[in-house]
């Protein structure tokens, strides 16, 4: 890397930085904390549980996303120091160690830029993820799970910490549907871009003839329930059936009859949970999932509403978004920002940064195009 590359690097890095603090307005978040700090030190605050949670879950992501900006300051300030030492003394083992750190900070930069473009209401949330096969028999039973073992991957290499809540396996391999959570601060704004139909192009591992199949899986991806919420559902509007759990090819791992499913009458909503131990643990998981529901449900009957108002037919984004190609070529492109990427094999593993960061970038250029 040239000396003049580095200087505009920086230079670059450190513009970009004063775009995220006009975004972000510190000085606004650091009062914001001030208020909450105060808030959270009076002992009368936990008279109201619900408040209490709401005002110290606020200020801690709050002091994060403050922290994040001036440590990045502080390495980009390092950084300059580091690069200037590496030529004083022109030392080659300490330039190869500025120019790794300039790309770790490269990328933590444009991580928060992305992260500021996450302004919607739910968005700060932890995510709740179902993936279930469609269209293409057991092999989009096999996609399905791919695509479940992407994410939980995904979140296993940022370390997040998962929770799978119900399974529904097919006959013969793979998996009908899958229910799990991310447990991160903005993991709903985040993998929400991953909403919609995916679709794979492969010779079939279940074929004997060898042929080449194409299988669709769908992905919905919902913000966890808050108690700030009130999703409040009237026992009455529920139907509860317990049934025994099952693993894979149907074989029983449960002898009692643990797993749930609950039936929203309204809605006709259901979700179901056999991933726990005890149907009471179920019960408790599923109502969780069934909120989760409801919230969406609420959310798309909102904007419906909106999109009717403005006379826009609801943008179809939504659905057929990704192909997953590995026969005849290999290739993973995402249909509505061009984004795609040569080695399909490392996206399944969970390598899907590339992907999330296109598409919250996309988002966001279509909200300015609908508002505009």
């Amino acid at each position: 890397m040239a000396v003049v590359d580095v200087s505009e690097a920086l230079k670059s890095l450190t513009s970009t930085m004063e775009s995220i603090e006009a975004v972000l307005d510190l000085e606004k978040l650091r009062a914001e904390i001030a208020v909450l700090e105060e808030q959270a030190a009076d002992p009368a605050l936990w008279n109201d549980t619900e408040n209490a949670q709401r005002v110290t879950s606020k200020l801690s992501l709050l002091q994060a996303q403050v922290r994040k900006v001036e440590e990045l300051h502080g390495r980009i300030d390092d950084l300059e120091v580091l690069f200037e030492l590496a030529e004083a003394e022109d030392d080659a083992d300490t330039r190869t160690e500025a120019e790794s750190e300039l790309q770790a900070v490269q990328k933590a930069v444009d991580e928060l830029e992305v992260r500021t473009l996450l302004s919607g209401e739910y968005d700060p949330r932890e995510a709740m993820i179902s993936v279930r096969a469609e269209a293409g028999g057991v092999d989009a039973a096999d996609f399905a799970e791919q695509l479940m073992r992407m994410y939980l991957r995904w979140a296993e290499r940022k370390g997040y910490p998962t929770e799978v809540l119900d399974t529904s396996y097919a006959e013969e391999a793979g998996i009908k549907s899958a229910t799990f959570s991310v447990k991160a601060p903005y993991a709903y704004g985040t993998l929400s871009v991953e909403q919609g139909t995916h679709r794979m192009v492969r010779i079939s591992p279940y074929d004997n003839q060898g042929r080449r199949q194409t299988s669709f899986a769908g992905v919905e991806v919902m913000p966890v329930v808050e108690q700030t919420d009130h999703i409040e559902i009237p026992e009455n509007e529920i139907r509860v059936d317990v049934f025994r759990s099952s693993g894979p090819g149907g074989q029983s791992v449960n002898t009692t009859d643990s797993a749930v499913r609950m039936t929203h009458i309204p809605t006709g909503i259901v979700v179901s949970c056999q991933n726990e131990k005890s149907q009471i643990q179920n019960r408790a998981a599923a109502m969780r999932v069934l909120q989760a529901r409801l919230l969406a449900h609420r959310r798309a009957e909102e904007q419906a509403k909106m999109d009717a108002l403005k006379g826009d037919g609801g943008n179809s984004w939504g659905n057929q978004m990704r192909s997953y190609v590995l026969q005849p070529y290999q290739m993973v492109k995402d249909l509505r920002t061009e984004h795609e990427v040569g080695n399909p094999q490392s996206v399944l593993d969970g390598d899907i940064d590339g992907f999330l960061e296109a598409g919250i970038r996309w988002r966001k250029q279509q909200e300015q195009q609908s508002a505009g």
